[in-house]
């Protein structure tokens, strides 16, 4: 209701964004540079950051921007998978027939790996998301499948993303093996208070809008109550123009920013 309201041609905080339209803030563009180094060096980059804090952005930016014929890229999810499910399904994106035993699906996925690699000359990208959901069993797995040549060789990218509890796991002795070979890592720090005004408008104004419908004290109080995290700011920000065009306001007071908040606690 509200985008015909502020006359939006689309709503400007959406997850349906296009890559080539982000903001490019500095945590985006050092996520993005340790991702684009990997390239380079290959092995296991760890990325980790707070709910809503961007991970998944700077993963998707860094995928599409690498060519169909140089990488293959196995996007997995841990919310919903057992072990045996995620490396059947991991084995599946890689062009394999799943087998039974998992002794038989680590030789699957390491001989498809290598072949990709040495034979038709492609690099595996293999992205694992929510890594802080893994079971130690699947982390000690990871370490042992993505071993090369008796550790001499990394012939793919493993990118593990998740919240920042996994550090509380890597730092078993079980998981110990697994965190001595991740190559490089990065922490999503959020935006700080300049990038959030400067993200707020460049979303309305992709949508469409003028400049100015955030009074500059309600960009202040979104920054605050956000933390800076983006899924933060375009919640809080979609619940202010729905608050102010059910009032009938044309621009966002910071008593508009306060009612959203309190909406969303």
């Amino acid at each position: 209701m509200y985008m015909p309201f502020f006359e939006l041609r689309r709503e400007p905080f959406g997850k349906d964004i296009d890559v080539k339209d982000l903001f490019v803030s500095e945590d985006l563009t050092e996520a993005e540079s340790r991702l684009k180094y990997m390239t380079t060096t290959r092995g296991i980059f760890l990325l980790i950051g707070e709910p809503g804090s961007g991970k998944t952005v700077a993963i998707r930016s860094f995928s599409e921007a690498l060519g169909d014929a140089l990488y293959k890229v196995c996007y997995l999810s841990l919310t919903t998978l057992t072990v045996n499910d995620f490396f059947s399904a991991l084995a599946f994106m890689l062009g394999e027939q799943p087998r039974y035993r998992k002794i038989d699906m680590f030789r699957q996925i390491q001989n498809a790996i290598s072949d990709l690699y040495y034979n038709q000359k492609i690099t595996p990208v293999i992205i694992v998301d929510e890594i802080h959901m893994a079971s130690i069993p699947i982390l000690d797995d990871l370490r042992m499948i993505f071993n090369f040549r008796m550790d001499a060789a990394d012939p793919y990218i493993l990118v593990l993303a998740g919240q920042t509890t996994i550090r509380n796991k890597l730092v078993l002795n079980a998981c110990l093996p697994l965190k001595q070979r991740i190559r490089l890592k990065y922490s999503m720090q959020g935006l700080n208070e300049s990038e959030t005004s400067q993200y707020i408008s460049h979303r309305m104004r992709s949508a469409g809008a003028v400049d100015g419908i955030f009074m500059p004290e309600s960009l202040t109080a979104i920054h605050a109550a956000s933390n800076g995290f983006p899924r933060n700011i375009n919640n809080l920000a979609t619940h202010c123009l729905m608050y102010a065009a059910g009032k009938g306001a044309r621009s966002i007071s910071p008593d508009a920013v306060y009612q959203a908040n309190q909406e969303l606690l």
